[in-house]
């Protein structure tokens, strides 16, 4: 009796589906290992420098002795040194991985990879916003330690850190896409985020300002990533919360996207 050799399977891709899970999740591991390796320069350094921030304003301004309002001023400063934390190191995380690749040519891997624009969007900017939460979660555990920083309500606290980390990533993705050389990411963080980040009510009530800056600073984006954390920390806010919410959900559905047409038409990433 002769035996019977099935035939050979067809050739082709293998199915994976609407959501290409395994690519997905290896391009956001990629992105989390880029800086624990470094966890020493990601992690650790932001965590000297926000403190060394409060050490200087405590003994330049008499630390709790000032305060606004009736809030003690080390106090009202700790979440705003939070949320700068996370804002400088999410979008740290996806403009050095994107010009990184781009300068040593290896970008095309992740190009050629079977991930469509929306899936490679994601794993870049979780990935940078997971650096940035993990700095978050190390300078929140020293100024609880430091300052006292309680937690008054959750919700803000968790949404405001997640959108905020959120759209640094973003930004620092579409930023890193954008840029031809360095000198043009630290222009980025020269001119946009730094001014924006100081001017957005870190160190000061913006109900103390004239009204005119008042209005003006309504227009930041980045006052609603500080009022809304600041009160989820300690239930001070100078603007309508419910509105920074708004505020920061669309801002991240367009930089969101931004990015996913910059990597649909290959918005210099293609030759």
């Amino acid at each position: 009796m002769t035996d019977q050799i099935s035939p050979a399977p067809a050739s082709g891709p293998l199915p994976m589906g609407r959501v290409n899970w395994t690519g997905l999740k290896t391009l956001y591991l990629r992105e989390v290992r880029r800086f624990i390796k470094v966890y020493t320069q990601t992690l650790v350094a932001p965590l000297v420098t926000t403190l060394l921030f409060l050490a200087v304003f405590a003994l330049a301004l008499g630390g709790d002795h000032r305060t606004v309002g009736e809030i003690p001023f080390m106090t009202f400063l700790a979440p705003g040194l939070v949320m700068m934390a996370i804002a400088q190191n999410a979008f740290a995380n996806t403009s050095s991985s994107i010009m990184i690749s781009k300068i040593q040519g290896n970008i095309v891997d992740s190009l050629m990879a079977p991930l469509n624009a929306h899936e490679l969007v994601f794993g870049f900017a979780v990935g940078g916003m997971t650096r940035g939460l993990c700095v978050a979660g190390v300078v929140w555990a020293a100024m609880a330690v430091v300052v006292g920083l309680g937690l008054h309500n959750l919700f803000f606290v968790l949404y405001h850190a997640a959108m905020g980390a959120l759209m640094l990533s973003l930004l620092g993705l579409a930023g890193g896409i954008w840029a031809d050389k360095f000198d043009h990411i630290a222009a980025v963080t020269n001119f946009v985020i730094t001014p924006l980040s100081f001017l957005s009510g870190t160190f000061y009530s913006v109900q103390n300002l004239p009204q005119g800056a008042q209005v003006a600073a309504h227009f930041n984006p980045f006052f609603y990533m500080i009022d809304g954390i600041r009160y989820g920390f300690i239930g001070h806010a100078d603007g309508n919360l419910w509105a920074g919410v708004a505020v920061m959900a669309a801002i991240n559905l367009g930089l969101w996207g931004l990015c996913t047409w910059m990597f649909k038409t290959g918005y210099k990433l293609k030759a």
